[in-house]
Formats: structure tokens, C-alpha cells, sequence
């Protein structure tokens, strides 16, 4: 995608020369690639990021120096960090969030589109010199194993340290990469990243750099990402949503496969059968918790092989699951030692970067729902004295911990499975007070598809705008597909086809957060979700009974497990109810999404009309 800037009148400083002279690879699009950059962007000086422990004690050292870190108390959190980000630089910027494409159509009606060639120009102009006075940092990473028969391999070139140091744990970065892309002369996605925060000499630097014009700009075509102006998550670390689903549902498109928005579960029973699921929610849904499930029924087992991502590929006609991430980039708030003790322990590790927390007397951390008890004294995430009194939230809500995989717990030995573990079954949920019921199994694999494309969630406080708002999802990817929506979801019908639907994962539809008529939940959620996987994966191996309704097969109260469990029969029923009034309400949410998305599957309108024609019966 880089294309050699029209201005290249300032020589590179002898510096930055050195670190192209000295580059330590042979692979002849990196070197041009990373001098088409550094002649665009200026920089002091480039540093090619080996991923060691050394490089990381340097870099952090560095920034703990600079003001961008501050070291945590070494017995609580063992080299861990906290960072503090601008107030204007905070999470995901959807609105400044492109997908540029060579036709409007290509990125669909879900999307920021812009003409590519336009934004590159754009962007030249922004990026050029945007790392004067500064380091460029050359990160090559893979998503996924690196072993894997097909390694998607990326460089990041980025003038931020703190993204450096957060790559490292998210993906395999460095060395090791380098020489397996050297030696198979691999094919990469570019990912170029600046704060926009040039320094003339003399000028002093700020803790958090960005710039207020925020571009996050994907070329899906190009197999491209520039992203300038934020350091902030997703913005920065392009292996993340940027790459893993954005450019990758792309690649996926073309090459047959899904990149998905997606937890992975391994269910172990009391047989010592074991079974893969993949689920995805939409935001405020109960997705971490989910991943770190702790069952409460007896002699089962649950756990984790990814958090946030599933990359689904088929082998024959069957289809495995990967995590290509390396680590976990969670919210903070919510998470805590009764909701979620398995991401505490992992956190509690050390080797994390915290950002936007809240700071403890003690060089500690804290943010809303971590414990019980709530800190008399904090200094809050903007750096101000912080009490209960206060009237304010000490941790930004959007305050995340970013921590090494690998120290959860609860993390299965076939996350290292290079090319992934065989998926049973796809669960999609939302946050609805009526109308979805406890779970439903789909009659098939096109009607599990409409159940993904309706996807639906209440908004709640944590969104902008009105609380209690029906959102439509499509498979918890709205933000996330890098291409159009209405081609995504005819990938997934044909996916289908080519491989035989009674080949395909089974789906299910789930709802944790239905109401019983005085307003109480009608399902304990948390651990006791257990009670539903089980009765998943007993439909996966055809033992378990169930009811068709109008909107899938059903369990009975008979067919679930609820032994030793307290609810009454008010709650299970109101928990499974399939109301058809309530579902003939919620038809024209169903035709305007479709509406809005112009260009349907057909096969989508016969399941709509399906599901009006069962309701009528």
C-alpha cells in the first residue's frame, strides 16, 4: 500500500540512516517498506523490536523516566505498570474508523468509506514528518502460532514505546518472526502507526502524545492499516481489531475461512469427553465472564482457549478454531474478585500494563467492581484525589488491563495447538429483557446464520444515547467486519454449502439476562450458565431432549440440569418462555435491520418469513 512520498526532500538523519543500513533482515519489503516510511515520517532514529525481556526493561524503564508509565508496587503487581492516556484519547473511535475500498459498495452500508487513492493523500500529508524528534519502532508480529501451516504475519512501524511494550504481550513479536518471514520470504500486512505528536529539537516531550484529528484507516484490498493521531487500545495495537478481524474478515472472505469476534471454550464432562465452543456477544453481554466460566455442576470442567477472537478455518469439512491473540486486553470495571477471580489471578501475575486505572496509596490499582471494599483515598485516572464522595468513577469505564495469556489459570494446553482445536458449536447472545429466551438451538445451519445476522442487544448505560434500545449485531461484529456486511453474511451461507451445513459447528441463541414479570432476573447467570453448556453440548451428541418452537428447539425445565439450584418455577419458565406475541413485535425490528442493509441474502428473507409463518401457526 505504501507508496514512495512525492516529498522527499529531507534527508534522513544519520541516525535513522544507521538503523536502515544496520536493519537485521534480508526481506527485501520490509527494508523498502520501512525506508518508504521513515523517508515520509522523519524519524530521530529506528529501532527494530527484537521482543526481548531486555528491550521491554529498557522501554519501560524509558517511560517510567518520561512520565507515559508508572512503576506498581512490585510484590502486588511484579513488573507491571500504569499508564494514564490523554482525556481525548480514551477508546475506539468508530466515527474516525474507515474502510477504504476501491468501489462505496466494496465497504458496505455499516462502514466509513472513502476513496482509497483520496485517503491516501489524506494521509501522506499527515504522516509526513509526524516522527520528527522521535524513535520508529519496527514490529514484526504473527497472529496466531507461528508454527501454524499458514502464519499471518505483520509489521507495525510505530513511533509509540507504550505500543511496543503492549504488542509484546498481545502477539508474538520480534526476532523469531523476522527470520520465519525471512526464510518463507512471507507475505505482510502493513500497519503503520504515528501519535502525530512530532517534536522540534529542544521541545519537550508529554506523558501521553496524540493528536486530536484521528484517523483509523483500514485498505482491505491493499491488506493495509494506517492509523494516526490516537495510542490508545485498538487505535495503536493494529494487531488487534484492526488486523484480526477488520483486515482479516477480508483475507478470510477471499481465502474461505472466518475471522470472528469470538471467545473459545473447551467443555470437559465428567467422562472426560471433550468439546469446543465459540460464542460471541456484543459489548456489556458477559463475554469475559463467559470465557473464564467457572462450572458449578459436578465433574465438569471448563477452559479457556481464547477471550476475544476465533480465526475458523476447515480442514476437509471440518471445521478448527484458533486464538490468535497472545494476550487479554480486558475492561477493567466489572471485573473483579467475586465476578471474575480467574482474569484477576491472571492480572494479579504481574507483567501487565494497566491504562486509565486508578491508583492505590500503596502504588497499587483500582477500578469500580474489583473488590468488595471500596479505597477511602485513590488518585483517580486524571490524576486527581479521589474519595467515595468524590461523585465521579475513579477508573475511566473504558480503563483496560493488558496481560500475557499464558498467566491465566484457566488457559487450555491446546491454545498452542498451531492450527487450532475441531468447533462443535457457535453461540450467539444478547442483553434482552423479554422476547429471547434462555437458549435456543437452530434448525439448521441457514437458520443459525439469521440468528447471527439478527443478533440483537438492549443498549445500557455504558453506550451513548438512550438506555433500553434494541441494537441489531450481526454475529457481534458491526464495528469489526472489514468489508460489506450483506457479502459477510452470504460468506457465511456459502461456507455452508461448500461444506455441507451438517458439517458446520451447530448454533445456539442465548439470552443470560431475561426478566420475570416483576422485574427480577430470571436466571442466576455467571457459573450457573454451566447448566446451559451442558445441555449444548449434550445437543451437540444428540442426548438431550427439547421442544421446537418458532424460534428453535427449546429445552424443558425437564431437559435442563438444575439440580441443586434455587429458582422457582415462575423464574425457569419466564427464563425458557417463547412468547409469540413478543416475537411478532420484534418482526419489524427484524425487516427494517434488513432494510438498512440493502442487499440481503435471500436466503435470510425466506428465514424471516420462516420464523412469521411458524408464529402465525
Amino acid at each position: 500500500m505504501a507508496q514512495k512520498p512525492t516529498d522527499t526532500q529531507n534527508e534522513l538523519s544519520a541516525e535513522a540512516q544507521r538503523g536502515l543500513d544496520q536493519a537485521p533482515t534480508t526481506h527485501q519489503r520490509v527494508l523498502e517498506w520501512v525506508r518508504e516510511i521513515a523517508e515520509l515520517t522523519q524519524p530521530q532514529r529506528i529501532h527494530w523490536v527484537d521482543g526481548s525481556e531486555a528491550e521491554w526493561k529498557t522501554l519501560t524503564d524509558e517511560m517510567v523516566e518520561s512520565g507515559t508509565l508508572v512503576r506498581l508496587n512490585q510484590q502486588e503487581f511484579p513488573n507491571s505498570f500504569a499508564a494514564f492516556s490523554d482525556p481525548d484519547d480514551v477508546a475506539r473511535v468508530e466515527e474516525r474508523t474507515f474502510i477504504c475500498t476501491k468501489t462505496a459498495k466494496g465497504a458496505g452500508p455499516t462502514n466509513n468509506w472513502e476513496d482509497p487513492q483520496e485517503m491516501k493523500e489524506i494521509l501522506r500529508d499527515r504522516f509526513r514528518g509526524s516522527m520528527r524528534g522521535r524513535t520508529m519502532y519496527v514490529i514484526p508480529f504473527v497472529m496466531g502460532h507461528l508454527d501454524a501451516d499458514d502464519p499471518k504475519y505483520g509489521v507495525e512501524i510505530s513511533d509509540s514505546p507504550y505500543v511496543v511494550c503492549s504488542m509484546r504481550i498481545m502477539a508474538t513479536i520480534g526476532t523469531d518472526v523476522l527470520k520465519k518471514m525471512e526464510a518463507t520470504d512471507a507475505f505482510f500486512v502493513e500497519c503503520l502507526h504515528s501519535v502525530g505528536a512530532p517534536l522540534q529539537p529542544g521541545q519537550e516531550d508529554v506523558a501521553w502524545p496524540c493528536n486530536p484529528s484521528k484517523y483509523i484507516v483500514h485498505f482491505p484490498e491493499d491488506r493495509a492499516i494506517w492509523s494516526f493521531g490516537s495510542g490508545y487500545g485498538g487505535n495503536a495495537l493494529l494487531g488487534k481489531k484492526c488486523y484480526a478481524l477488520r483486515i482479516a474478515s477480508a483475507i478470510a472472505h477471499d481465502e474461505g475461512w472466518l475471522a470472528e469476534h469470538m471467545l473459545i471454550l473447551k467443555i470437559t464432562d465428567p467422562n472426560q469427553s471433550t468439546k469446543y465452543i465459540a460464542a460471541a456477544f456484543p459489548s456489556a453481554c458477559g463475554k469475559t465472564n463467559f470465557a473464564m466460566i467457572e462450572p458449578t455442576i459436578p465433574g465438569w470442567k471448563a477452559e479457556m482457549v481464547g477471550d476475544d477472537i476465533s480465526w475458523i478455518r476447515f480442514r476437509g469439512d471440518q471445521a478448527y478454531v484458533t486464538n490468535p491473540e497472545a494476550g487479554l486486553f480486558g475492561v477493567a470495571p466489572g471485573t473483579g474478585w467475586s465476578t471474575n477471580p480467574n482474569a484477576m489471578k491472571a492480572i494479579a501475575a504481574g507483567n501487565t500494563i494497566f491504562t486509565n486505572v486508578a491508583l492505590t496509596d500503596d502504588g497499587g490499582v483500582w477500578w469500580e467492581g474489583m473488590t468488595e471494599e471500596i479505597p477511602q483515598h485513590l488518585t483517580d485516572w486524571k490524576g486527581h484525589d479521589w474519595t467515595p464522595d468524590s461523585g465521579r468513577p475513579a477508573a475511566h469505564p473504558n480503563s483496560r488491563f493488558c496481560t500475557p495469556i499464558k498467566q491465566a489459570e484457566i488457559l487450555a494446553p491446546e491454545y498452542d495447538d498451531p492450527n487450532g482445536v475441531p468447533l462443535a458449536a457457535i453461540v450467539f447472545g444478547g442483553r434482552r429483557k423479554t422476547t429471547v429466551p434462555l437458549v435456543s438451538e437452530s434448525f439448521g445451519w441457514e437458520h443459525g446464520v439469521f440468528q447471527g445476522a439478527t443478533l440483537s442487544s438492549e443498549t445500557t448505560a455504558a453506550a451513548k444515547g438512550a438506555v433500553g434500545v434494541v441494537r441489531r449485531d450481526p454475529m457481534a461484529m458491526l464495528p469489526f467486519i472489514g468489508y460489506n456486511a450483506n457479502e459477510y453474511l452470504q460468506h457465511w451461507l456459502d461456507l455452508g454449502e461448500s461444506h455441507g451445513s451438517e458439517n458446520m459447528p451447530k448454533v445456539f441463541y442465548v439470552n443470560w439476562f431475561r426478566r420475570t414479570p416483576d422485574g427480577g432476573f430470571a436466571w442466576p447467570g455467571f457459573g450457573e450458565n454451566s447448566r446451559v453448556v451442558e445441555w449444548i453440548c449434550r445437543r451437540v451428541d444428540g442426548t438431550a431432549g427439547g421442544v421446537e418452537t418458532a424460534v428453535g428447539v427449546v429445552p424443558t425445565p425437564d431437559d435442563l440440569n438444575l439440580e441443586g439450584l434455587e429458582i422457582t418455577d415462575q423464574e425457569i419458565t419466564a427464563a425458557l418462555a417463547v412468547n409469540a406475541e413478543e416475537w411478532v413485535a420484534e418482526l419489524p425490528g427484524i425487516e427494517d435491520w434488513f432494510a438498512k442493509l440493502g442487499d440481503v441474502p435471500e436466503v435470510l428473507f425466506e428465514q424471516a418469513a420462516g420464523l412469521k409463518q411458524r408464529l402465525g401457526q
